[in-house]
């Protein structure tokens, strides 16, 4: 019989206790306080604090930068045909407003009056080592912001890899092509039509 009855209680036990604990005296984050000298309940977090699985003590994957505190000259992720149309397809996304679809620093944005990007076709931006552009993604540079929060390192890494194919589509030296490469660029120049387009320089 007094099982049954401390069953019938429990609850009320129970629900007791919840409320103690909710109603019990706490500090709300965002609310103000008479303890603190700033009035405010938040406090800052300690130096050096890392939140849970964001360590990222890979500097070459999460910073670019080599051991020697240089920028990485090598993708730190497997490049794969995955990797690239990842890459193709976050650029698409996130960086052809600004940069274009062929990195020619003139995309749609740039058309309309916002300032022009270099090209990643100079010499300057070629000769650069991936990891830097991995870390102007990262850190921004000039008028672009960082993209850290909007796309993660995994498909940062993509896009510059991405970046180096746009280089190397523009400036392939022939005789490093395979057999069967250099026969389909000799077909592509003796379909391409001759005649001047509009738009091209007189």
């Amino acid at each position: 019989m007094w099982i049954r009855s401390a069953t019938l209680f429990m609850p009320l036990i129970l629900l007791g206790c919840r409320n103690e604990m909710y109603d019990q005296a706490k500090a709300k984050p965002l609310s103000e306080s008479t303890f603190f000298a700033n009035g405010q309940n938040a406090r800052p977090l300690p130096p050096d604090t890392v939140a849970r699985g964001f360590l990222r003590e890979d500097k070459a994957m999460y910073a670019g930068i080599a051991p020697s505190g240089s920028f990485v000259t090598e993708l730190p992720v497997p490049l794969t045909r995955a990797t690239l149309e990842r890459g193709h397809q976050r650029y698409d996304i996130f960086c052809s407003p600004c940069h274009g679809k062929q990195g020619n620093g003139l995309g749609m944005i740039v058309q309309r009056g916002f300032k022009q990007p270099s090209s990643f076709h100079v010499d300057r931006l070629r000769q650069q080592p991936v990891g830097y552009f991995f870390d102007v993604m990262t850190q921004g540079f000039g008028q672009m912001p960082s993209y850290a929060s909007q796309v993660p390192p995994e498909d940062r890494w993509a896009i510059a890899a991405y970046v180096r194919a746009l280089q190397l589509s523009q400036h392939a030296i022939a005789a490093e092509l395979s057999p069967d490469d250099r026969k389909k660029l000799g077909q592509a120049g003796a379909q391409r039509d001759p005649r001047p387009h509009r738009g091209d320089a007189k």
